[in-house]
């Protein structure tokens, strides 16, 4: 028998992160995952899962559902319903789910597998609220059993603001623009030097990420204040009026979403300056723009690491992952 001490010991290797997104915000989850996991991930593919030695929280990202940490691998079904038999909780609780970012099987039949696997571990089933929820994934006729971490989803809190543009970054483009700049964030620190009303703030700081905020509208500082304390963030101290050509701090990451008024364009000289800037005061940066800037990107001096877009009914945004050269 495998009691708990075991079965968490032995699924410290390997993690499996099923997702989803929406249509409109595929490059940026497929740009997100990369950065999380370092390869290439196909939004749209039959498998929409992370397969990864790397073990983040999935409430990181508004793409990820849960994680799950493997302890059965790749097995026939006849092995891991003899493997599942070995499974010790005592008087712990379970219930056991079947993974729908697998192979596709009907309702009844994935009830009728969970069945099947949860009679032959030793413990308590308990549908409603149990201690332990075991993840059943079956990929190619291959199955995966392994403990499951659903994803807290902070963000969708974060949505209620007491103040906000209508064309504002959405919370989920938000943190996920955060993921993309930060990837390993312990240590670092961030800036977002035209914050506005304060959204990627608040996503960042919601993961514990250091970040500062900067913006030269006062109207934009006020909301972003507002904001902040409405989600009990010390906001004095963490955004400041200011042209960001000013900043002589450096930083390891930043979001930059470039100023945009739906009837007119920023001027290429102001763009130019503004990317200028940013190269000199960050080392890795993720630039938002309704303009096309590659050109104007390389001509500073910024390598372009990824880039997609964000479509919003006919408003497109433009994203790239940048780094200085």
């Amino acid at each position: 028998m495998r009691d708990l001490k075991q079965q968490t010991e032995s699924s410290s290797r390997r993690y499996i992160y099923p997702f989803a997104c929406h249509e409109t915000e595929r490059d940026l989850c497929r740009m997100e995952l990369q950065a999380l996991f370092g390869y290439t991930i196909d939004p749209v593919g039959p498998y929409p899962f992370v397969d990864t030695p790397i073990r983040i929280d999935p409430s990181r990202s508004p793409y990820l559902s849960l994680r799950m940490d493997v302890l059965i691998s790749e097995v026939s079904w006849e092995e891991l319903l003899r493997q599942a038999a070995e499974l010790e909780l005592n008087d712990r609780t379970f219930k056991v789910k079947y993974i729908k970012n697998g192979d596709p099987r009907s309702y009844d039949e994935q009830r009728q597998i969970e069945r099947q696997v949860g009679a032959l571990i030793h413990g308590k089933a308990e549908m409603r609220t149990p201690e332990l929820i075991y993840g059943l994934l079956s990929h190619n006729g291959r199955w995966t059993l392994g403990i499951c971490y659903q994803a807290q989803s902070v963000w969708l809190e974060h949505k209620h603001k007491p103040q906000n543009y209508s064309t504002g970054l959405s919370t989920t483009v938000a943190r996920a623009l955060v993921n993309l700049a930060a990837p390993r964030p312990d240590g670092l620190r961030m800036i977002d030097p035209c914050c506005g009303m304060g959204n990627v703030l608040i996503e960042a700081l919601s993961m514990g990420i250091d970040i500062a905020g900067r913006d030269i509208n006062p109207l934009a500082i006020k909301g972003a204040r507002v904001n902040l304390h409405h989600f009990g963030y010390d906001s004095i101290d963490l955004v400041e009026i200011g042209d960001m050509n000013d900043i002589d701090e450096h930083y390891d990451a930043a979001v930059l979403d470039m100023p945009y008024n739906l009837c007119s364009v920023l001027p290429r000289d102001e763009r130019i300056r503004m990317l200028t800037s940013l190269k000199r005061i960050s080392i890795r940066s993720v630039i938002v723009s309704s303009e096309p800037l590659e050109e104007e990107i390389r001509e500073v001096g910024l390598m372009i690491m990824d880039q997609g877009k964000i479509h919003k009914g006919s408003f497109i945004r433009n994203v790239w992952l940048c780094r200085s050269e």
